[in-house]
């Protein structure tokens, strides 16, 4: 099954996350199939914290890929603000 989760990158105590298509049976920073956007918990000032790409998330969504927990909140706070 695809799933659309983060995998995580960045330093030590400084995360960034990219948003992942993958195959759930892969690790979580494993291989992928397609990168679509970004999550950066730790952006200050003007910096972009979180960024998708619209429509390859529904592409994937349309195919029957899952989203994780995590990315469903992100999706769903981007969408109400």
């Amino acid at each position: 099954m695809v799933v659309i989760r983060l995998a995580r990158g960045g330093a030590k105590k400084r995360p960034f996350y990219n948003i992942v298509a993958t195959d759930s049976r892969n690790r979580r920073d494993g291989r992928f199939v397609e990168r679509i956007g970004f999550y950066n918990p730790m952006a200050s000032g003007q910096e972009v914290t979180f960024r998708v790409a619209a429509d390859r998330l529904a592409y994937w969504e349309g195919v029957g890929a899952q989203l994780s927990p995590a990315v469903a909140r992100l999706v769903a706070s981007q969408k109400s603000a």
